[in-house]
């Protein structure tokens, strides 16, 4: 393979295998049609192979097949527990490996990019790659002033490769169904195509790790590697060592899994207030735990600019949805767009439906974990809860959405590690309007 594979009908017919070999192979394993909840049904077998195809296909593909992969991933701690073994290892791939471009297509790009004398600027080049995502691959090299750096370098065809996926990856919504009843792939598809954009412009996402850069200089618990050189397709920054935080999350210890998820809430509270954007990518293979026990953080490509840091009424309304003032949250979702002004709810029973959600801040102190998480998508999903019931009323503005994908994402990756912390502690210092009024802290100025 020489980079992407760019011709709309390739992909698509490649896309399409997927719900459709999922459906042979469990035709063929159980010899009748697929009924009821995935748990029910599918063998182990049908299981361990439909995880394979997903890796296969959506890592062949790269563009926009694997970030969505990638973006799945961090969901994975809400599948019911017979299911997750497979789909986790299958999906955990997405986050940190796909096949990588042949060495030609890579000097191609750097060529391209960075002139014919690009190698003059390495003093070293690794022409295997360290890592490869979902719209380029690292290489590890040293800059010709002796820093280690890491050279992300964007797959050719990936804009439109990522244009073709994005409009056929729909047809995963059957599958996904089967595996997660309720769970809808559309929003997430929307609002990733609508970051293409930005993700493909390297010196755009190198200007938003300046910033964050600028903002965590020197910071104890925090690292963001600095941008050395960039270019359209081709961007070089400093080179981060560290554990990943998936292998934290596979191998680490309580204390370790704890410790990386207060950094992680730290980061995902405080960047708003300190750079004025919010790292929109969560999933666990853009975090490393440095050596000396920061946080370090990689990919910048998808951000939220957030000039006014994190929406005062978001802390505002989960406050007092706390205190039970069931009658001001509603007024005020109203006032933002989730409650539409036509349609009609009962403000207890909207109270009813956040204060779950808001268990891990209601006390001093709460533990993530994967059966939390699967009860929550189950009381949310299930058709027959009153909560499905009254979420189909609710509206998401499209201010919000990806704040709240990457909450939603944030606290999957929280699931995963199992992490215990003070996380009420974080919001009362970092989010707007969530402190009480007479100790509300005033953030930093960016």
């Amino acid at each position: 393979m020489s980079d992407i594979p760019r011709r709309a009908v390739t992909r698509t017919a490649k896309l399409a295998a997927l719900p459709l070999g999922f459906a042979g192979r469990a035709a063929l394993g159980l010899g009748k049609r697929v009924t009821g909840l995935a748990g029910e049904v599918i063998s182990s077998e049908v299981q361990q192979r439909t995880a394979e195809h997903l890796f296969s296909v959506l890592g062949q593909l790269k563009g926009g097949a694997m970030k969505f992969g990638q973006a799945l991933s961090v969901f994975e701690a809400a599948l019911p527990e017979d299911l997750a073994g497979p789909y986790r290892e299958a999906l955990t791939k997405l986050q940190d490996a796909a096949p990588p471009l042949p060495v030609a297509s890579v000097h191609k790009v750097l060529k391209e990019q960075l002139g014919d004398g690009w190698r003059e600027r390495f003093a070293e080049f690794d022409d295997s790659p360290a890592a490869a995502a979902s719209i380029g691959q690292v290489h590890r090299a040293v800059w010709e002033d002796g820093r280690e750096v890491a050279v992300k370098v964007q797959y050719p065809g990936a804009g439109k490769a990522l244009l073709t996926d994005l409009n056929q990856l729909a047809r995963l919504a059957g599958m996904m169904t089967v595996l997660q009843p309720g769970l809808d792939i559309k929003p997430l598809l929307s609002e990733l195509k609508e970051r293409i954009s930005e993700e493909l412009d390297y010196e755009l996402e190198a200007t938003a790790q300046a910033a964050f850069a600028a903002a965590y200089a020197d910071d104890p618990e925090i690292f963001i590697p600095a941008v050395v050189a960039s270019a359209p397709m081709v961007l070089v920054t400093e080179w981060t060592e560290g554990t990943p935080v998936s292998a934290v999350i596979s191998k680490g210890s309580q204390e370790e899994r704890d410790e990386a998820g207060r950094k992680l809430a730290l980061m995902h509270f405080s960047a708003p207030a300190r750079a004025g954007l919010l790292h929109a990518d969560p999933h666990p293979g853009n975090f490393r735990i440095l050596p000396d026990g920061r946080l370090g953080v990689l990919d910048f490509g998808a951000v939220a600019r957030l000039p006014e840091g994190h929406p005062e009424p978001v802390g505002r309304l989960v406050r007092l949805a706390l205190a039970g003032d069931a009658e001001a949250v509603l007024d005020g979702l109203r006032g933002e767009g989730f409650v539409k002004p036509d349609v009609k709810v009962d403000a207890q029973a909207v109270l009813d439906y956040l204060l779950p959600i808001l268990e891990p801040i209601a006390g001093e102190r709460f533990r993530f974990s994967r059966a939390w998480l699967r009860g929550e998508a189950t009381r949310l999903a299930n058709p027959k809860s009153p909560a499905y019931t009254l979420g189909r009323n609710l509206n998401l503005p499209p201010s919000y959405l990806l704040v709240h994908r990457v909450t939603l994402g944030s606290i999957g990756v929280l699931c995963q590690l199992e992490a215990e912390g003070r996380w009420r502690a974080i919001l009362e210092e970092w989010l707007p309007g969530f402190a009480s009024e007479e100790g509300e802290r005033e953030a930093p100025a960016p």
